[in-house]
């Protein structure tokens, strides 16, 4: 691009030392990544401030600089461009720097506070049986087409975004599915380019430390619907209670989705899975929970929504697992073993989801017992409701340590603990491998035990380093030793 070009393209408030034919190879936002010839693009983040690296992207051969306020240089060669909000022109950048590869994919975005992984998944792994070309981003996973690559965000910043979306595009990708957090959009990280699809799943209780209220909350996932253009589809689960507000004022064909009607049923939920009614139309799934039923109805809706045969969606939902980490059992053969279970919820109402499935599915001669705790620098309100939903469910529950990040890990614990109306049947053990541990050592057979929070983690964020720690080993290594125990 040469510089003419972006300079048409954001349509400026001022530019000086005006190159007009130079060519601009990329662009970045983080100074470190600046190499001779960047566009350096100054992002006002909500801890960092791009303005406050300008000169180190121009020392480190940055030749524009695009910013929202006058920054004067006398160093040749360095253009400087001054608009009005940086934020809200980085994705087009992005996109035209990247060869524009979202007008080359059909975009499906999912979001909500719970089910957005494990939807987001099905969908994928139902193109794939089906022989669609599809890449996925998300918490999970993020695979181009059946290449598996690092995924750190639930929503890629918009560079690396476009980046990922060429790869896929040079890949042979159609499709794209993703999911879509509310800091992304938020902060514009999905702007630039349309979705297909669009896909809310609920919205309880989580991230008040960023948006401060549910309303605010409300209002960051609306603005996935807000932007959708009339040919795109859009997918709302109208049984939750923020669900026709997302679709308030929305342009595009609403597919208003609800259990409570003629053409959708929960047919049978048991250990065994899923059997649903999707507009008329015949499911099982693996999966189970009425909270999984309505991931696999939007999931089948979803499909149908980009045209794919509905007998065909249904077919491969049949054998969709889903996403790691998401109520996954862990498998070891033996006999007089506790059931353990391993699950991502990290909010009270997911927690409560996970919970109140199992206590419907454990017989009577079965405890159900909970092996939880909460993130550190994290809203910390949730922290006595999830204690709140662990009580009404379990029989048992070990509090414990998730990812404390910089707090002081029982500290945290003090403010799960105060939402506890009794600690009699709570143990407090902030070692979390001794917790999952203890759990399944003291728990008899047949037994089910969650061990929630932190599901296809393989880590635990401690002060800032990320040390390996995997739930699902952990807990296959202590059924086999109680197995071993037992011989």
């Amino acid at each position: 691009m040469k510089l003419t070009e972006l300079i048409e393209l954001i349509n400026p408030l001022d530019a000086t030392n005006q190159k007009l034919e130079l060519q601009l190879d990329h662009i970045v936002q983080d100074s470190r990544e600046v190499k001779e010839g960047s566009v350096f693009i100054a992002i006002r983040g909500n801890e960092v401030d791009g303005h406050m690296f300008l000169e180190d992207a121009m020392a480190r051969g940055a030749k524009v600089l695009i910013c929202e306020e006058s920054f004067y240089t006398e160093e040749s060669g360095i253009s400087v461009i001054e608009v009005e909000n940086t934020r809200d022109i980085l994705g087009k950048l992005a996109q035209e720097f990247a060869g524009n590869p979202a007008q080359k994919l059909r975009i499906i975005g999912i979001t909500g506070t719970n089910g957005k992984t494990t939807t987001a998944t099905l969908v994928y792994q139902v193109m794939c049986k089906l022989g669609r070309k599809a890449s996925l981003l998300g918490t999970v996973s993020k695979r181009i087409l059946q290449e598996e690559i690092e995924s750190s965000l639930t929503t890629s910043d918009p560079i690396e975004l476009a980046k990922d979306m060429k790869m896929m595009v040079e890949a042979g990708s159609e499709f794209l599915v993703m999911e879509v957090s509310s800091h992304a959009l938020d902060q514009g990280r999905v702007s630039g380019f349309d979705f297909e699809v669009a896909a809310f799943t609920n919205l309880s209780h989580d991230h008040l430390d960023y948006h401060s209220t549910m309303e605010e909350y409300a209002k960051a996932k609306k603005i996935l619907f807000d932007l959708l253009p009339p040919a795109s589809a859009a997918i709302v689960n109208v049984d939750d209670h923020y669900g026709n507000f997302m679709i308030t004022d929305c342009l595009a064909g609403v597919n208003q989705f609800s259990f409570k009607n003629d053409r959708n049923h929960i047919l049978s939920n048991t250990s065994n899975g899923l059997s649903l009614v999707v507009d008329g139309v015949n499911i099982q799934s693996p999966l189970v929970g009425d909270f999984n039923a309505y991931n696999v109805a939007e999931a089948f809706l979803i499909c149908k929504a980009v045209g794919i045969p509905a007998l065909e969606v249904a077919k491969a939902l049949q054998n969709s697992s889903g996403a790691s980490g998401r109520m996954e059992t862990v498998v070891v053969e033996g006999d007089n073993l506790p059931i353990a279970i391993i699950d991502y919820s990290h909010t009270p109402d997911s927690l409560q989801n996970a919970l109140s499935t199992l206590a419907r599915l454990k017989e009577k001669d079965q405890e159900l017992i909970c092996v939880f705790g909460a993130g550190g620098d994290r809203d910390p309100t949730k922290r006595p409701m999830m204690a709140k939903a662990a009580e009404k469910y379990s029989d048992k529950i070990y509090v414990t340590s998730d990812n404390p990040r910089f707090e002081d890990p029982n500290l945290i614990i003090a403010d799960v603990m105060k939402g506890f109306a009794s600690a009699e049947n709570v143990i407090e053990l902030e070692d979390r491998r001794k917790a999952i541990c203890a759990a399944i050592t003291n728990a008899n057979s047949g037994d089910i035990i969650l061990i929630a929070g932190k599901g296809h983690e393989d880590y635990q964020d401690i002060r800032g380093t990320k040390h390996p720690f995997d739930d699902y080993k952990i807990a296959e290594e202590a059924l086999t030793q109680k197995l071993g125990e037992e011989d």
